[in-house]
């Protein structure tokens, strides 16, 4: 389950806008999550959104490199960490993962932040 299809991509602008107003976030330096229980059917148990600031970014190479790598991260420990956890209890959420960071990181340090705020994603899911 090494993919990240169309359906793990959230694009409804409904559903967005809801997250940013309704939904609840907290930070993982360099990323700030917020994520939201959906209660529409939705084919996948998650559906994310990658955002780079373009105000600390200028230019979209950078932009682009940053959203590979978490993107990169997140496709691979999506199954083992998130997954497992969320079909277990039963539940689906929508997830923005925004880059707050002040340079390109390497993608060891991305990979190993991934990790960290996908448990730490789960422990609040299950509150």
């Amino acid at each position: 389950m090494y993919t990240f299809k169309k359906e793990e991509r959230l694009c409804n602008k409904r559903l967005i806008d809801g997250l940013f107003h309704n939904g609840s976030s907290f930070l993982c330096y360099p990323f700030k999550v917020s994520w939201m229980l959906n209660t529409e059917p939705q084919q996948a148990c998650v559906q994310v959104l990658f955002a780079v600031s373009k105000r600390r970014f200028k230019h979209a190479v950078d932009r682009n490199l940053i959203k590979r790598r978490i993107r990169e991260a997140y496709r691979l420990n999506k199954q083992q960490e998130l997954y497992t956890a969320l079909t277990e209890a039963d539940k689906k959420i929508i997830l923005s993962l925004g880059y707050i960071g002040k340079g390109i990181e390497p993608y060891e340090l991305m990979e190993k932040k991934m990790l960290k705020l996908m448990n730490q994603l789960c422990g609040e899911v299950a509150k």
